[in-house]
């Protein structure tokens, strides 16, 4: 380096910067003189401790620690994945992917994975509406919607709710009667057993957290019972199918243009991205939120008084008749309730929370759901590919071809999947129902008489279509539904993308006090481009943060909807020239 002059020292500083998912930046500066530097000997003795090697081991353990926290903060998370993914493998799912794998083999299996990858995409973006705003999709329609258009909008997600109802109860009865030999009508009524289950257990604005995931767990339970009842209905298949064919068939080919395949791609589309989905999406996110929010006391002190207070008078039977006791416990769950439906998350909470929401979605739509979608399509494609009148098959027919070609177990056990599907799903379309009536109209009821009318609304329809119909009818209904829910699916997606790019609804206000205003420009830093600052005469700033869908994003969603509304005018003629024939 030269002649160095020791009269003055230089000095060169080394920043570390390291920033955790929701705290302000952390800097570390350290010092070193150029002398030292200078100092250091080239060949070091090797029996003294090299600073290298201490320095690799506290990166190891450092990635090691930050590898674990996050792990842990994921497993948090884990339970509305799967309550959505129950969404995506529902008993239509099962007459769609049966019909697509008769009568075009596997080539229809690329669809199968456009639709996990349509379907994960409006999830994101329920998320994010359900984590910025703190309302679900339905709450979110009307607040800001006129009320003749969130009306409109409340009649395609009931019908979509209805339908899926009308899929749901079929495939629990068809299952029952198959399996146990249940007569289907009382099969039909066994099915109002998870409505009521749900009803009296699940009440995300009065339950505990610790309570939301044991119901999430339960749920999750039918969701592996599917996955095992496939993967070993795949070791059932042909030893001679190949596997290089399979996953050709991810890949578009003129194969899946046969049969009429192209309707029965968008009836894939249809079973597969289902509207009520997006409901539910975007209400499962809040109880996280807020108890992000609760744990780190960004609430005031009005749930104290919810938790605390009002929990000691509830339980305080001797100082109270009973009367008065049922009184106090039912203001206290109206009074947490109301706090859950005026609830808005702070940015931190956001923060933290949207990602590993987004993660834990992704990763389980494209393991859970997206394996039992192609296992369906796969056992067909191999079993019953080319067999006479297959592709028309109800699941009575396809229960009997599967156990004559394959074993009698194969059947057996895919009715049992049929059966946890139906169940956890009839679970899952009760909640999203329950969103989206409570959400769509201001009632003024006690909670659980909200619940008892709005599940009636779909429920009653559903099932007097499901008894009066008859056995040969069933099949024809099940595919009837698959076409409504393909039909209403633009029409609920219109807003979710609307409500996601809007700056005024997407946004987040963070009040500053001037002693703050520091630390919070610090907090604020990664989002500087999208804040705008209000100063009030108060001595307090309000910045306000937009989180709306970028330019990107916004062109993706546009080109989805586009896409889905072209497959539901197609379907629609389709449906026209064949006389309305959804057979």
């Amino acid at each position: 380096m030269g002649d160095l002059d020791t009269s003055k020292t230089d000095v060169r500083e080394v920043t570390i910067g390291h920033q955790s998912s929701y705290e302000p930046h952390m800097i570390e500066t350290e010092v070193l003189s150029l002398q030292t530097l200078d100092n250091v000997p080239s060949n070091p003795d090797p029996n003294i401790p090299n600073d290298n090697n201490v320095l690799e081991e506290s990166k190891f353990d450092k990635i090691k620690t930050n590898t674990k926290n996050i792990l842990s903060k994921y497993l948090k998370f884990v339970g509305p994945g799967i309550m959505v993914a129950v969404a995506y493998i529902d008993p239509g799912n099962y007459s769609t992917a049966v019909s697509a794998g008769a009568s075009n083999e596997f080539s229809l299996l690329c669809i199968v994975l456009l639709s996990n990858f349509i379907a994960i995409f409006l999830q994101c973006l329920c998320i994010k509406l359900g984590s910025v705003t703190g309302k679900d999709l339905s709450r979110n329609c009307y607040e800001h919607l006129p009320r003749w258009l969130n009306y409109i909008i409340y009649f395609f997600a009931e019908c979509a709710i209805i339908s899926t109802d009308v899929a749901e109860v079929i495939g629990t009865a068809i299952a029952l009667n198959i399996l146990i030999k249940v007569p289907l009508p009382a099969g039909v009524v066994i099915t109002i057993v998870d409505v009521l289950t749900v009803m009296v257990a699940y009440k995300p604005g009065a339950s505990s957290m610790r309570f939301i995931r044991y119901f999430e767990m339960g749920v999750a339970l039918l969701v592996v019972g599917v996955c095992i009842c496939f993967a070993i209905e795949l070791a059932y298949i042909p030893k001679e199918t190949s596997v290089r064919h399979v996953f050709r068939g991810f890949v578009p080919s003129s194969q899946m243009f046969e049969h009429n395949g192209i309707y029965t791609a968008i009836s894939i589309l249809g079973a597969t991205v289902m509207p009520h989905s997006l409901f539910l999406g975007s209400g499962l996110v809040q109880p996280r939120l807020l108890d992000y929010d609760i744990a780190h006391n960004n609430l005031g002190v009005l749930t104290d008084n919810i938790d605390d207070e009002e929990e000691v008078e509830v339980g305080n039977s001797n100082a109270i008749n009973r009367d008065e006791e049922d009184k106090k416990r039912a203001s206290r769950e109206q009074s947490m309730e109301d706090r859950y439906f005026n609830y808005r998350p702070t940015l931190d909470a956001i923060r933290y929370c949207m990602k590993y929401s987004m993660v834990e979605l992704t990763l389980t739509l494209f393991t859970l759901a997206l394996f039992v979608n192609c296992a369906i399509l796969v056992v067909s494609g191999s079993t019953l590919y080319n067999t006479p009148n297959a592709a028309d098959a109800d699941l009575y027919a396809v229960h009997d071809l599967l156990s004559s070609n394959l074993a009698p177990a194969a059947g057996t056990i895919f009715m049992l999947a049929l059966l946890f599907s139906g169940q956890s799903a009839g679970i899952v379309c009760t909640m999203a129902g329950q969103i989206v009536c409570e959400g769509h109209i201001n009632w003024k009821l006690a909670p659980w008489q909200r619940r008892l009318v709005t599940r009636c609304i779909s429920i009653i329809p559903c099932l007097v279509i499901s008894i009066s119909i008859g056995k040969e009818a069933l099949n024809k209904a099940l595919n009837a539904s698959q076409v409504v829910l393909s039909i209403v699916l633009p029409f609920l997606v219109a807003p979710l993308i609307y409500f996601t790019c809007s700056k005024k609804i997407m946004r987040t206000e963070v009040t500053v006090h001037d002693s703050d205003l520091d630390i919070t420009e610090q907090h604020l830093k990664q989002e500087e481009k999208n804040i705008d600052i209000v100063e009030n005469e108060d001595g307090t700033t309000i910045k306000v943060v937009n989180m709306a869908n970028n330019w990107i994003v916004t062109i993706i969603a546009g080109i989805v909807w586009v896409f889905l509304s072209l497959l539901n005018v197609y379907a629609i003629v389709q449906l026209g020239l064949t006389h309305g024939d959804v057979s």
